[in-house]
């Protein structure tokens, strides 16, 4: 065999390798799936957001809550019988409100139980998400964010209040249109999440809940605890079942350069002595 057949077998199998390993890693996401169905008796569904870079340019590409997530997971609502429960695996830094009012009114109709969870933070229009669930189980670490509308990658709420401390005539059109539109922006999602979260809490409750969430209390990152979210009214648990977290294992963020993270990966219990603690 020559050196160029060699080098062209090598080119072949790197160009379908991480095809391969692809179609293997869809195939046990899905086995993942099903455990989890066949251990709660449910529909399962994952809503996952990774940093993905695309293949041989190696551009990173941050995925966001967009019209296809709305669209595939109102297919598999559809497919669902009305008193069988769903599970909502989600993991998402947020996106277009549109789609992620879709999904929570889609999730409010359906009949059976919705349990959503949340292994480690549901942003923005995730947390949109979550709020139209019975139930949501987040691990203990795990965080919900405010959905306060931003335009042009600034909070509504805060051109409002910069608007307020000035007087319209030294306010340019550009700038008395924002905070027009702002506050329309406001109060659309005010009445969106009463309408999510009246279908379980009396309207009182969602009031308070929608002010906060969505006014600009706090920034647009802040990280909303299991325990806030709990005085908030969301109905929350911290029993996260192991299967969630084994499909969160089989999305990979992508690796750009040497890992940032490093550990022994097997699990340390009180009842039992780590590597480097036995003795002779």
């Amino acid at each position: 065999m020559e050196f160029t057949d060699i080098f062209w077998i090598f080119l072949v199998g790197a160009s379908v390798l991480p095809a391969i390993r692809q179609k293997l890693r869809e195939i046990a996401r899905l086995r993942k799936l099903r455990e989890l169905e066949k251990r709660r008796n449910s529909r399962a569904i994952a809503l996952i957001h990774r940093q993905e870079t695309m293949a041989f340019l190696g551009i990173p590409l941050f995925r966001y809550i967009d019209i296809d997530d709305s669209e595939q997971i109102l297919r598999a609502i559809r497919m669902t019988d009305s008193d069988v429960p769903i599970d909502l695996i989600l993991h998402t830094p947020g996106g277009l409100v549109l789609a992620a009012e879709q999904i929570a009114y889609a999730l409010c109709a359906h009949e059976a139980d919705v349990t959503v969870f949340v292994p480690h933070y549901a942003m923005s229009g995730g947390t949109l998400i979550a709020l139209a669930a019975d139930q949501v189980m987040m691990d203990e670490n795990a965080v919900l964010g405010p959905v306060d509308p931003q335009l042009k990658d600034m909070p509504a709420a805060s051109i409002l209040s910069a608007a307020s401390k000035k007087d319209v005539n030294e306010l340019d059109d550009q700038t008395l249109i924002l905070a027009d539109v702002g506050e329309k922006a406001i109060k659309q999602v005010k009445q969106t999440v009463i309408r999510i979260v009246a279908h379980r809490a009396d309207r009182e409750q969602a009031e308070e809940m929608a002010e906060t969430l969505a006014t600009g209390t706090w920034t647009h990152d802040y990280p909303i605890t299991v325990t806030e979210a709990r005085a908030l009214g969301v109905p929350v648990s911290i029993d996260v079942p192991e299967e969630v977290y084994e499909l969160m294992d089989l999305y990979p963020q992508t690796a750009q350069r040497r890992p940032s993270v490093e550990y022994i990966p097997t699990p340390y219990r009180d009842n039992e002595r780590s590597p480097a603690s036995g003795r002779d």
